[in-house]
């Protein structure tokens, strides 16, 4: 009867550390020191002149990113399995959106914030923070040549400007909705900035970044 109890302990706690939520962060503001970029990150530039940092913020570290008439990104390879961790939650902030942007239309199609989801099979799902576009408008987007992207607006306008907001998508159930099928392993996680095509100015602000068993 003892052995019995103990077995059927070791089970139930067995249970539960599986059902544990487990994360794995990419962007990681814990340690940041300012003014140094995160590790394991790297500039991509499409066009006109970056402007990165990382900087201190009451609600923790920060890394700031501010367009004037440019194109760039932050990006690194990451291997995550949807069916582990299908969620993935961040939390942003805009300061300046790049007036008379609409993801909508290519010669509008600036954003002062997204975060790109890269898949296996070349296939993105980006979210963004749209001037115009309605919250919760989703779209086939951008033109890079051989890469489909599909782009989900989490935030639209003035209405949270210069407030942090915390976001929880279940990016393996955009994809599936995106593109008809299951989403293969996530290869890579890009944070963007753009307002060359409207050739005004954008800032936003990304904290914390992590894929998830479960939403925050």
């Amino acid at each position: 009867m003892k052995r019995f109890l103990f077995v059927c302990t070791v089970l139930a706690l067995s249970f539960c550390a599986g059902a544990s939520p487990i994360a794995l962060i990419v962007l990681n503001t814990a340690n940041w020191t300012a003014g140094r970029l995160p590790s394991g990150w790297q500039i991509k530039v499409n066009h006109g002149s970056p402007d990165v940092s990382t900087c201190p913020d009451p609600d923790g570290p920060c890394l700031r990113l501010k367009s004037v008439k440019a194109s760039f990104a932050l990006e690194r390879s990451v291997d995550v399995d949807p069916a582990q961790m299908p969620y993935l939650s961040w939390r942003w902030k805009v300061a300046q959106l790049p007036r008379g942007a609409d993801f909508r239309y290519a010669g509008t199609d600036d954003q002062a914030a997204q975060v790109m989801v890269a898949f296996a099979d070349r296939r993105v799902v980006s979210y963004i923070w749209d001037s115009t576009a309605p919250k919760g408008a989703a779209a086939n987007a951008g033109f890079i040549p051989l890469v489909h992207v599909f782009a989900v607006v989490c935030e639209s306008g003035d209405a949270g400007l210069n407030q942090w907001i915390q976001e929880n998508r279940d990016f393996a159930a955009d994809y599936q909705r995106a593109y008809g099928k299951p989403a293969p392993h996530v290869k890579g996680l890009r944070i963007q900035i753009n307002s060359q095509h409207t050739g005004t100015t954008a800032e936003s602000y990304f904290g914390e970044v992590a894929f998830r068993s479960a939403p925050r």
